[in-house]
């Protein structure tokens, strides 16, 4: 057994308390609490997810499909208001912060099931590590993918010991509702599939295979009849997924890399510099979002925790492996990533890093003791920003709303201004430079641009349009909203 009796095991003992799994969840409502009352403004993703709810309210159900494929996080906070007659806004956070909550609690708890003497390390990650608390003032669907992906695993361990057709028919609702939120949470099928590969030993483990993987057959008829898989955003991930157009976009990416290359050597090994190029970014971008908890690592004989995890965890070890292959597709296809779709990687390897904290905190206990002091700094640095806020957004929404008809045709670079303004979230199809353009800077009266007034270009635009500066607006950095009209 793990060695935690030190002083830093006993100072973590006394941040986490007895019970790791309740702390796990109120400390998480509690770190979100701060998180969103220094929020000035919703994020980008938070006001087109509330506006389509609105949408919902005012027009029915059907119009979230015009404006986006997946709305089912919408639907979720328009069904709240209307029962709860809650503010559309404070739903979504306060769904955001259960989600979050019930993905920390889970997690300890999956680890405490499992590795009990760790649940207080695991307690530490999953509230301090920046890959799940450094979007705790967000509203983003992937709380829910979290939570109940993490459900879904914590019934597969539930499960793996009491075995029963109504246990294995949970995990599969779990995983249902994680694909509400995001698709690619059906990757847990065939991962809990792989799992149960090598349980054909004996009669009873065979009966507990088939307790899992009839329900997925049968849904797969359903969704076959049902004409499912010809929804678009299905669609649009089968595509990602087949094998030609994997290849396809490997490619296109490759020739496009090899034309910027000087050396026919180097041409020659584009393919090898592009595929090899993701791998590292996404291990580079993976070990940031652990924070202080890479610092184990950093000791080759901490690398053993993985053969734990693939012993002790592997329903998380499968779900993780499957995971990082479609974030390599994913890059391939859209050649971009974002650190949130990272996240759940860091999520999935929330018992390696509490194993080999504990590990850590054994052989040094001084050196832990300074890592759980840094951990527990960056938990706050997650949650208290010193940066100043966009209010500037806000301020010019409102002024928009005063002082602007409903009707008027106007150009937002950042659609929140038009979500305070109470003309809903702005999608934007054209640059601000394609919507100064004479070929469209006749359908808009007025332009409200990110920009400081005594830009060259602005004057000189302003002079040949005719137009002037009628309000401006900045926060405390100085990033300026103009509003421009005649």
């Amino acid at each position: 057994m793990l060695d935690t009796g030190s002083k830093a095991g006993a100072l973590v003992s006394r941040i986490t308390g007895e019970y790791p799994v309740r702390l796990a969840f109120w400390g998480s409502l509690l770190l979100s609490l701060i998180a969103v009352l220094g929020t000035a403004t919703v994020g980008r993703d938070a006001a087109f997810y509330i506006d389509i709810a609105q949408q919902v309210m005012d027009h029915g159900p059907k119009v979230a499909w015009q404006t986006f494929d997946w709305p089912w996080f919408s639907y979720l906070l328009a069904g709240t208001h209307i029962v709860l007659h809650v503010p559309l806004e404070l739903s979504a956070y306060l769904w955001c912060g259960v989600f979050l909550a019930g993905t920390c609690a889970l997690m300890v708890d999956c680890v405490r099931q499992r590795s009990p003497e760790n649940a207080r390390w695991a307690c530490l990650v999953v509230l301090a590590m920046p890959a799940v608390n450094a979007f705790r003032n967000d509203i983003i669907r992937e709380y829910g993918f979290w939570f109940f992906c993490t459900l879904a695993l914590w019934l597969a361990l539930r499960w793996q010991k009491r075995g029963g057709w109504l246990h294995a028919a949970f995990i599969h609702l779990a995983i249902v509702a994680a694909a509400l939120f995001r698709l690619e949470a059906l990757l847990m099928l065939p991962a809990l599939a792989l799992w149960q590969l090598s349980n054909f030993r004996s009669p009873a483990q065979r009966k507990q295979v088939l307790q899992f993987v009839l329900l997925p057959v049968l849904g797969l008829i359903v969704a076959l009849a049902s004409g499912a898989f010809s929804a678009a955003r299905v669609s649009l991930y089968l595509d990602m997924l087949s094998p030609h157009s994997v290849f396809a976009s490997f490619n296109l990416l490759s020739e496009q890399f090899s034309r910027s290359l000087i050396n026919k050597y180097s041409q020659d090994e584009a393919g090898r510099i592009i595929f090899f190029g993701i791998v590292a970014s996404m291990l580079i971008s993976f070990v940031k979002l652990m924070g202080p908890f890479a610092v184990p690592f950093v000791l080759r004989s901490n690398w053993s925790v993985l053969r734990i995890y693939w012993r002790d965890f592997r329903p998380f070890a499968w779900t993780a492996l499957l995971y990082a292959i479609v974030l390599v597709l994913f890059y391939l296809k859209q050649q971009f990533m974002n650190t949130r779709y990272l996240s759940f990687l860091n999520l999935l390897f929330v018992p390696v890093l509490a194993t080999a904290l504990a590990v850590f905190v054994g052989r040094f206990p001084r050196w832990g003791k300074a890592l759980v002091v840094l951990a527990v700094l960056v938990m706050l640095s997650n949650v208290i920003s010193i940066s100043p806020g966009k209010t500037h957004y806000v301020q010019a929404g409102h002024w928009v709303a005063e002082h602007i008809e409903p009707g008027a045709p106007a150009y937002f670079e950042d659609g929140r201004i038009s979500y305070y303004a109470g003309r809903g979230y702005a999608l934007n199809n054209l640059t601000r430079e394609d919507a100064m353009s004479p070929a469209h800077g006749g359908e808009f009266r007025y332009f409200l641009i990110d920009a400081r007034g005594d830009e060259p270009w602005l004057a000189a635009w302003l002079t040949e349009h005719k137009q002037r500066i009628l309000a401006r607006f900045a926060n405390r950095k100085g990033a300026t909203v103009l509003v421009i009209g005649q």
